[in-house]
């Protein structure tokens, strides 16, 4: 086989690997293999859910029944001592999703997992989300990607709280928050100068709580 042959068939699987990346990250969570269901878990437990039911369809060797087990976060930002952090929040406090298909022994084992208080649904038998739930939750795949490109921010901070000015001119001062720009990451805060209170603009790292 010639050295030309060699290169021209690494090439030929590298654009197949490729290809096949491409069509792996396209998935819609909706059109994975199994159902989504929710969860409804005892209050902080939900870390322990999700590690309790990995851990039993383990042992019970459900793999092929029970795909995915997952705590929806959101990554946000949040002003931290005048910095920023990036830190994930549960999306829903007390629920856990499962992609699993449903039959009479996924159910028993688990809505019988520790910390599980139960299926989330009307009726004796659960009911999957529908698609549009989904996305609503997990959002779609071009969604999912904005998301870890691009954090929500939530400062810890509100209006009507006095914070101290740490940078600028007017290091130092106290005053008020009049108002909050989450697109623009900036506060307009009212500083006492010369007696006569002014509203200043200033970013999220110019200020921190009192």
């Amino acid at each position: 086989m010639s050295e030309d042959t060699v290169v021209e068939e690494v090439e030929d699987q590298e654009v197949e690997d490729q290809e096949v990346e491409d069509r792996e990250v396209s998935v819609h969570p909706y059109d994975l293999p199994g159902e989504w269901f929710v969860l409804n878990a005892q209050s902080g437990h939900e870390k322990k859910v999700q590690t309790n039911i990995l851990t039993r369809i383990k042992n019970l060797h459900l793999e092929e029944k029970v795909y995915e087990v997952i705590i929806p976060t959101d990554e946000v930002v949040e002003i931290r001592n005048g910095k920023k952090v990036n830190i994930e929040k549960k999306t829903f406090p007390g629920y856990v999703l499962v992609r699993m298909d449903l039959d009479d022994t996924t159910w028993y084992e688990i809505r019988n997992t520790p910390s599980v208080i139960g299926f989330v649904g009307s009726g004796k038998v659960p009911i999957p989300l529908s698609k549009r739930e989904v996305e609503r939750i997990l959002g779609t795949n071009e969604e999912i990607e904005v998301k870890k490109e691009s954090p929500k921010f939530k400062p810890d901070f509100e209006v009507g709280e006095t914070v101290r000015v740490t940078t600028g001119p007017f290091a130092d001062f106290n005053g008020i928050i009049e108002e909050i720009n989450l697109d623009q990451s900036k506060v307009t805060v009212l500083v006492n100068i010369f007696g006569r209170e002014t509203p200043v603009e200033l970013g999220f790292t110019d200020i921190v709580k009192n």
